[in-house]
This record gives structure tokens, sequence and C-alpha cells, in this order.
């Protein structure tokens, strides 16, 4: 069943167009990578999902419309953005940011179960509880705010170049907690990054754009396989 689809998707920063049609479908518990050089769209294909953006095309989730909806109608339908940036809340301990992205949820029991289950997949975040955004690694803020979209039991999480700006020992740690997270939550994602080789442990098939449309989509081993993508993107 195909969880979320963009079929033809424009999108406009003002009167500029960034996105000249780009389409892409996500299957229930599946992920969808999404590649390409800076100023290829990447990002913006994300805020066109979460409302962002000014968009044109159709963007269906669960079988209906959304496109033109506000980021927290999106939101309250079961999609979690983690941007990139992290956007941890500085002034708040870990446990207080894990409690901010279930707001919206009644069960007290299931949202402590919750927390103690990413605390267990994010030990650093263990061994910070107390600790205040602010003080936190850029790995721990990612882990963070991985987990705080976690938290509000979405259907879908949107992840921006999680390894953005992270060490490369750190970043292997960040998606190996990712993938056992689709492993064993089920929750789909899309995954925008730079580098091919971590999203290739999470994502079973991915899109590559080039200035706001599909160049290139296939399965993660086609992708593997063709000359131009291991040059571009997997460093061979």
């Amino acid at each position: 069943m195909t969880l979320l689809e963009l079929e033809d998707v424009t999108a406009f920063y003002g009167p500029v167009q960034v996105l000249e049609g780009v389409s892409l479908s996500v299957p229930e518990g599946g992920a969808v990578g999404i590649l390409g050089a800076n100023g290829a769209g990447k990002t913006t294909t994300l805020r066109a999902i979460t409302g962002v953006v000014r968009t044109g095309g159709r963007i269906t989730f669960d079988g209906k419309d959304i496109s033109g909806k506000r980021p927290d109608q999106v939101a309250a339908l079961g999609i979690a953005h983690v941007p990139e940036g992290r956007g941890t809340l500085a002034d708040l301990t870990v446990r207080e940011n894990l409690r901010v992205g279930a707001y919206l949820r009644k069960d007290r029991k299931g949202i402590e179960k919750d927390i103690d289950y990413l605390l267990e997949l994010f030990p650093n975040l263990k061994a910070r509880i107390r600790s205040h955004g602010a003080a936190l690694s850029g790995g721990e803020q990612q882990m963070l705010a991985v987990a705080r979209a976690v938290m509000a039991k979405p259907r879908l999480i949107l992840l921006d170049e999680a390894s953005l700006g992270l060490a490369p020992s750190t970043a292997k740690s960040v998606y190996e907690a990712i993938a056992r997270l689709r492993a064993e939550s089920g929750i789909a994602m899309v995954v925008v990054e730079q580098n091919a080789n971590l999203a290739f442990t999470v994502v079973d098939s991915a899109t590559v754009l080039e200035t706001g449309r599909n160049a290139l989509t296939g399965t993660t081993s086609e992708l593997k396989g063709m000359d131009e993508i291991r040059r571009a993107y997997l460093g061979g």
C-alpha cells in the first residue's frame, strides 16, 4: 500500500520556482532516499510535503490529498519532520525535549514506555538525560531530534541531512540507530542525504534530483550498480 505519493510536484519561494515536477512514492513501512547536489531541491521536497512552501501538483498521504495543508495539519496526520539543523530546544533537558515531542498524546504510560525505548536506542541520550539541549554535542542533538520526532508516534518521518556536520563515526552511529528504529517500529521514512553510503543503510530505493527534477530512480542495489552514482555519491 502506498502511504505517501508526490505527483508532478512543483514548489515556489515567492516567484522563484525550485521544484519543476518531482514525483515520489513511499510504501507503508518503506524508506525512500532523496539524493542530489546542493540546490537540487531535496530540502524543498520535504518542505513541500509539510506545507511550508507554495506547491503545485498533487501530494497524497494515506490516500488523501494534503496539498495546501498547513504544517500543523500535516503533522497531525502523522508526518514528523526532522529538519536540517536539528532544532533542539536548547533550554529544555533531554527528557523535556522528548516529552515536548509527545505533546498531542494522552497515553502517559505509553509516553514513558517510548521514552525508555528511545533512551535504549540512543544510549548517549540516556547518559545525558538531565542535560539541557544546548549542552549536547552535535551528534547527541541529532539523536535527540530524531527521538523527539518518534515521540509523536508518526506513520512517516522526513529526515533532512541527519549526518550534516557530524564526524564519520558519529554519523554512522546515528544511521545505525535509524536503521534499527525503522526495522523495529515500521515507521516509513523519507531520507534526504548527501552521503549516499549512509542513506543506503536505511532506504530500499532512492531518487536523484537535479535542478528540481527527478533524474534517476531505482532500488538501492540498482543505484549502487550505476557508474554515475558511484562516482557522484559513493566515492567510487
